[in-house]
């Protein structure tokens, strides 16, 4: 496999757009998706606002709530690897809705206080996220055509918002339902089981698509600009999940109130959805999308360095900008990913890679954050690993801006 320059314009993608992708069925669709999408989020921020009440209650240590923040997220890279392989299976339909059931049952069964069933809980969930990140951008390249760019803006957009609301809503709840943490975390489930509800009757008939049936693309782990995209997607993870894992306890440590703490990362997480619906359109207008990416990447990682050491009343200003980067940061990676492939097979494999070794990646920015703070007792050396993971993510998005594609042979299953 190699790399190729991009045409000049777009190739028509086999089989798109379908019948049942046109008209009504294509708006019902879009609505499907963005429902899923709102509920790909809700297992971070949901944990993080409450985790010192969670910590208190059922005695997990400092290193323990660690590896519970990060277990999720290092199952968003072990289960996004077989997904691709999962849809050439079942088909790519009922492979989202096994996600949504796995997705649904892990964020209910979060409501215990046993340790054991906690870290089994976050596993079903990011496994189940792990999958619906891969399978949603395959689909949308291969039933949106030529609104590929708007659809990729919606589906960040609902990544964003539906973090946003746990993030100022958790706390809240939890003292509505008689401070009872279990309770705020269960009740996430509810919205999951309604989007699993709203995708099955696509998942009882899914649609027929011609295929590569029994093929896969070849050599993309030996391939330089599919490992730029893979990292610039990792990368940009590891901040968006310290944040979402860590920003509360952090401003929290600074002296700020537990509700305001997260409300400044819902404000965050919400303005993330300004931003990721303006970046997939620029981006697939600009022939090169390196320099966007350094952008990008400068105003994401100045930002949240800056919400962790000036003064504290500066914080809404900085993490408001935080989130605006994070979302264009979210937004540009997905859309490497379809700019990058030249069709829907090529884009499902990408983005196996891409979220699988780049979640991986991921995983260890709170964890490292956590390890950080049980050495030093402070959360103020997480600066220097922020610069670290910005600088590199600088690095890989201008790699993967560059005006090529991942060309795809196939291989045989």
């Amino acid at each position: 496999m190699s790399s190729q320059p991009c045409p000049s314009r777009p190739a028509p993608v086999p089989g798109t757009p379908t019948t049942d992708a046109q008209g009504r069925s294509l708006i019902w669709l879009a609505i499907s998706v963005f429902l899923i999408a709102l509920n790909l989020r809700t297992l971070f921020p949901s944990l993080s606002v409450i985790l010192p009440e969670l910590m208190s209650a059922t005695g997990l240590s400092a290193s323990s709530a660690s590896i519970l923040t990060t277990l999720p997220v290092l199952c968003l890279g072990i289960f996004a690897i077989p997904a691709p392989a999962l849809a050439r299976r079942f088909g790519t339909e009922r492979a989202l809705m096994g996600a949504l059931v796995l997705l649904t049952l892990g964020l209910a069964l979060r409501a215990t206080p046993s340790h054991a069933l906690l870290f089994i809980a976050s596993a079903m969930g990011g496994a189940g996220i792990a999958m619906c990140n891969v399978l949603l951008p395959s689909l949308i390249k291969r039933d949106f055509g030529p609104w590929t760019a708007a659809m990729t803006g919606l589906f960040t957009m609902g990544l964003c918002g539906g973090a946003a609301v746990p993030a100022a809503a958790t706390q809240p709840l939890r003292d509505m339902l008689g401070q009872s943490w279990m309770a705020a975390l269960a009740i996430w489930a509810v919205p999951a089981l309604v989007a699993a509800l709203v995708w099955a009757p696509r998942a009882i008939r899914p649609v027929r698509i011609p295929r590569l049936t029994g093929q896969r693309p070849a050599g993309l782990w030996k391939n330089r600009l599919a490992w730029q995209v893979t990292l610039f997607m990792g990368l940009q993870s590891a901040l968006a999940y310290i944040m979402m894992g860590w920003l509360p306890p952090m401003l929290r440590e600074r002296g700020m109130a537990a509700d305001t703490a997260g409300y400044v990362m819902g404000v965050a997480i919400f303005l993330q959805v300004v931003s990721t619906l303006a970046i997939p359109p620029l981006a697939s207008r600009l022939r090169n999308q390196s320099l966007l990416a350094v952008a990008i990447t400068a105003t994401t990682t100045l930002s949240f360095i800056a919400s962790l050491t000036l003064p504290l009343g500066t914080v809404w200003l900085w993490c408001s900008l935080l989130g605006l980067g994070l979302g264009a940061s979210i937004a540009l990676a997905i859309m490497l990913i379809v700019l990058r492939s030249s069709d829907n097979h090529t884009t499902a494999q990408l983005s196996g890679m891409a979220q699988g070794i780049g979640y991986m990646i991921a995983a260890a920015g709170p964890l490292l954050a956590g390890i950080l703070h049980d050495i030093t007792g402070t959360f103020e050396q997480a600066v220097y690993l922020i610069l670290a993971i910005g600088v590199a993510q600088g690095t890989c998005g201008y790699g993967a801006g560059r005006s090529r594609q991942v060309s795809a042979g196939t291989a045989h299953d």
